[in-house]
């Protein structure tokens, strides 16, 4: 029996999530149906990280094993993609290693978060953060630094996450990519539930001059989910890719 990866895209605006769940719409469970219709049974699938509602991807990972032996990755494509809904969609598959599990294999993952100065636009509503004021890419840059490495992250973790909060950012950029237009990119290798998200929340009271950059530094040590601003919006952030 073959096994098969695919990266795959999908506006996260109307699903409750990417981890399959009983009586909602989610990533994974729209992706199994695909796959029983192409096989007429169920295909289980692994993917690389879950994520929120409201939370979209451009490289999402899965796996899975495939009864057919003799059709081809671009076959596999082909046929998932003649069966997905509109707003997911596989950009490429390939055949990989039996015990290929995308979750552990991963060497690092990249979300990007885009945040919005300029005056809203009702069509962009579900895919960037409107903030009407004005944000010192600067002072947020900076504040970003004190992020890098590995650390405790209980501050920036969701308040019912058990798992172990010690985690390793690579790097963090944040760049004013257009006009008023910023993008918040963090790679590492794995992240705790609204990681990114919380450590988003906590840069914009940096880039409103409401605390210094140091704080966030402060806020690390504290080891308290209380010290922390609040969460980002969700439908700002992508899971852009995943590194293997």
């Amino acid at each position: 029996m073959k096994r098969f990866a695919i990266e795959f895209s999908y506006d996260g605006t109307n699903f409750f999530g990417y981890q399959g769940q009983p009586n909602v719409r989610t990533v994974q469970g729209e992706l199994e149906n695909a796959l029983e219709r192409i096989f007429k049974e169920r295909i289980y699938t692994q993917g690389a990280g879950r994520t929120d509602a409201g939370v979209h991807a451009n490289g999402q990972v899965a796996a899975f094993n495939c009864p057919i032996d003799r059709l081809t990755d671009k076959d596999i494509k082909n046929a998932l993609n003649a069966n997905l809904p509109e707003d997911i969609y596989v950009k490429k598959a390939w055949e990989v290693d039996k015990k290929f599990n995308p979750r552990f294999a991963a060497k690092k993952r990249i979300y990007h978060y885009f945040i919005s100065m300029r005056e809203k636009d009702v069509f962009k509503r579900n895919y960037v953060w409107h903030f009407r004021y004005k944000l010192n890419v600067d002072a947020m840059r900076k504040a970003s630094s004190f992020l890098e490495g590995e650390h405790d992250f209980s501050s920036f973790k969701k308040g019912n996450d058990k798992k172990n909060p010690v985690r390793t950012i690579y790097k963090i950029r944040v760049l004013e990519i257009t006009n008023g237009l910023i993008l918040i990119r963090v790679e590492g290798r794995s992240f705790l539930r609204s990681m990114v998200r919380n450590i988003v929340g906590s840069l914009v009271r940096v880039g409103l001059g409401q605390w210094t950059p140091e704080k966030i530094e402060e806020i690390l040590q504290a080891r308290s989910r209380q010290e922390a601003a609040g969460t980002a919006p969700p439908h700002g952030l992508y899971l852009y890719k995943v590194l293997f």
